[in-house]
């Protein structure tokens, strides 16, 4: 009984082991043209030939795997954004700068080694000096005053004919200045219309 619990303990530890040993992909490294910026992955970006991606058959998007060229010794990491290669022997497809880090853009075609990076934590790895592009744009003046425009058609919408005369009544420059304001203003400019309407009607047409 002993003996079977032992051999279940080291069977299970060995599964374990396995499963939490980091996997080494070996195989053919090729990359992308120039002439492949501006076309769209199949995560739905742009390619551009100067960013550290790459594309992967099996590792989901947004992965971040270190590519290491075993004959100079150089090492890039890079970000799965596409798919491919579905070249017999060849495992990933590079951008065109991360081809040149790993010296490798004379050859066209080398034997690499890749890896998924991680942290201690499990959590993907990003490079301290990759920043995140925000977009750059500044508040325009129309769209700044579109709100004050939209008052102004609603008030001029709104205008009542009072208000209308109101607001083209050219004061008399020796006229008394005005005292108090007239808080019953509606009954007031009513009555103006009123009275204009009432000279109107008393003028005789020859």
């Amino acid at each position: 009984m002993l003996c079977v619990a032992l051999f279940q303990f080291s069977f299970f530890t060995f599964h374990f082991s396995l499963l939490s040993a980091q996997v080494v992909q070996k195989g053919k490294a090729t990359y992308y043209s120039k002439r492949a910026t501006g076309s769209r992955t199949a995560n739905g970006e742009r390619l551009h030939h100067d960013s550290l991606t790459c594309a992967h058959r099996t590792y989901p998007f947004g992965t971040m795997l270190r590519v290491k060229n075993p004959a100079n010794g150089r090492e890039v990491v890079v970000r799965v954004t596409d798919r491919g290669p579905f070249i017999r022997g060849r495992i990933i497809d590079l951008s065109w700068r991360a081809a040149k880090e790993l010296g490798i853009l004379a050859a066209g075609v080398a034997m690499v080694e890749i890896e998924k990076v991680t942290d201690r934590s499990g959590i993907p790895y990003r490079q301290e000096e990759e920043e995140v592009q925000l977009p750059d744009f500044e508040l325009t003046t129309p769209s700044a005053t579109l709100y004050e425009e939209w008052q102004e058609r609603m008030r001029e919408r709104n205008t009542t004919p009072a208000e209308e005369l109101k607001s083209n009544h050219v004061p008399d420059e020796h006229a008394a200045p005005a005292t108090k304001k007239n808080t019953n203003t509606t009954k007031s400019e009513e009555g103006l219309i009123h009275g204009i309407v009432d000279r109107i009607k008393n003028i005789s047409i020859f």
